[in-house]
C-alpha cells in the first residue's frame, strides 16, 4: 500500500460532539435550556422561547420573558381585631407566603362604623349584625390584598369553616380559633368579591404592582 492511500484510510473527520456524546447522556434533556432565534418575518425582533426539563413551558410569555398565569385572582384577606390582639398577624401572613401567593397591599387600620355596616351589609338583616359590627370596630385590623392563581378558593381552604370548631386541623381557624364570634380573620368567598372588597378598603394608590421572581417556580 502506498503512502497515499494510507493517508487517506487515516485521515477520517474527527467525531463531532454530538456523535461523541454517549446515547444515555444525549436523550436526558437538559434541567432548563432557553433557545433564542430571529425569524425573517420578526425585523430583528428575537423570540424567545422556553422549556423546562425539556418540555415547553404552558401559558403565555410575556414581552420579557415572564410567564404570565391565566387565572390570576386576588382576594382581601382581613385579620380580625381578635387576631391582631393576640400578636397572630406574623403567623397568618407566613402561611400566605408558603402558599406561594403574592402580597399587593397591607396595612393596619382602625376600622370606622360605615365602612363595617357596608362590608357586611348583605349581613344587615341577622340578628347578630350589630354585635359584628361592634366587634370588627372594637380594634385595628390587618387588611390586606393577596394575589395568585385560584388564590380565592386556596384562601378559603386555607382559612377554614366559618366555625372553628367544624374547620380541619392545619387551617388558621382550626388550629387558632375556638368560636366562631372570634374566627381570627376574614377571606373573599369569590374572585367578584375580592375585587369588591380590595375597592372598599384600599384607597387608590395604596396597592404595589410588582412581580415575584417566585412565580415561574410555582406555575407553569
Amino acid at each position: 500500500m502506498d503512502a497515499m492511500a494510507v493517508l487517506a484510510r487515516t485521515s477520517r473527520p474527527a467525531p463531532t460532539l454530538l456523535a461523541a456524546t454517549s446515547p444515555a447522556v444525549s436523550r436526558r434533556p437538559a434541567a432548563v435550556s432557553f433557545a433564542a432565534a430571529a425569524s425573517p418575518g420578526s425585523r430583528g425582533r428575537v423570540a424567545l422561547s422556553a422549556a423546562w426539563s425539556g418540555r415547553a413551558a404552558r401559558g403565555r410569555v410575556s414581552a420579557a420573558g415572564r410567564i404570565v398565569a391565566s387565572s390570576v385572582e386576588q382576594s382581601y384577606i382581613m385579620i380580625k381585631p381578635d387576631g391582631v390582639q393576640r400578636g397572630l398577624v406574623g403567623e397568618i401572613i407566613s402561611r400566605f407566603e408558603k402558599k406561594g401567593f403574592v402580597l399587593k397591599g397591607l396595612k393596619l387600620f382602625q376600622c370606622p362604623k360605615d365602612l363595617a355596616q357596608e362590608h357586611y351589609k348583605d349581613l344587615k338583616e341577622k340578628p347578630f349584625f350589630p354585635g359584628l359590627i361592634e366587634y370588627i370596630t372594637s380594634g385595628p385590623v390587618v387588611c390586606m390584598a393577596w394575589e395568585g392563581n385560584g388564590v380565592v378558593a386556596s384562601a378559603r381552604k386555607l382559612i377554614g369553616a366559618t366555625n372553628p370548631l367544624q374547620a380541619e386541623p392545619g387551617t388558621i381557624r382550626g388550629d387558632l380559633a375556638v368560636q366562631t364570634g372570634r374566627n381570627v380573620v376574614h377571606g373573599s368567598d369569590s374572585p367578584d368579591n375580592g375585587k369588591r372588597e380590595i375597592a372598599l378598603w384600599f384607597k387608590e394608590g395604596e396597592l404595589c404592582e410588582w412581580e415575584s421572581v417566585l412565580t415561574p417556580w410555582l406555575v407553569e
